[in-house]
């Protein structure tokens, strides 16, 4: 059987993504043979609607189930009716968690932890909907349902980050640290997609 594990490197020592809509890749395991393939996460940079892309994309390549972190709710409903089972709350190496999933020691759960939009910021501390980018760039970027819901977890009003010290203060200096890192390339990169797209409105 095929397992799909969000992950964020492409090897089976690579640790855990805890986003699975967007995650840095997707290993998918042979769970027989833990011969595996790593393949890169296209929905990252989507400004919406990435669980769902990133579900057709697992679900394509004839997964059973998917290991990941966090699923929010609209994934979880595509995932469902592929008939993958998810399997949220996972830690670790993926080699860890597909050998824990053979076991039986990981259970599957239907339902989301997170709200619409989670990983927008590349963290994993929650939704911040206070922001209201507006309903005038999602229809600008074609996305249909805008983003006023979609910034960064962390994000305040005046539009800085600003750590959520109640989710940090369990983590050790390096993991916090990784998690920093993580969350600003993912914002680098998500810029950059909205920069690449207002240049080519530009040009309409």
């Amino acid at each position: 059987m095929k397992v799909a594990v969000s992950s964020s490197g492409k090897n089976l020592d690579s640790q855990i993504d805890p986003r699975f809509g967007r995650c840095a890749y997707f290993i998918i395991v042979n769970t027989d043979d833990m011969i595996f393939e790593a393949f890169d996460n296209e929905a990252i940079a989507l400004g919406g609607g990435a669980g769902i892309q990133s579900s057709q994309f697992v679900a394509s390549k004839g997964v059973g189930a998917i290991i990941t972190g966090n699923v929010g709710p609209n994934a979880v409903q595509t995932l469902s009716a592929a008939g993958v089972e998810i399997f949220m709350g996972q830690t670790g190496s993926v080699r860890e968690a597909v050998e824990k999933y053979r076991k039986g020691d990981i259970k599957p759960q239907g339902s989301s932890k997170v709200g619409d939009y989670y990983g927008m910021g590349g963290g994993a501390s929650g939704i911040s909907r206070g922001m209201g980018i507006g309903r005038s760039m999602g229809r600008g970027m074609g996305m249909g349902k805008g983003m006023g819901r979609c910034m960064a977890p962390g994000m305040s009003a005046s539009g800085s980050i600003t750590p959520d010290s109640s989710k940090t203060d369990s983590l050790s200096r390096e993991e916090e640290l990784k998690q920093l890192k993580d969350q600003a390339n993912d914002l680098f990169r998500q810029m950059q997609g909205l920069q690449a797209r207002i240049k080519d409105l530009e040009k309409k």
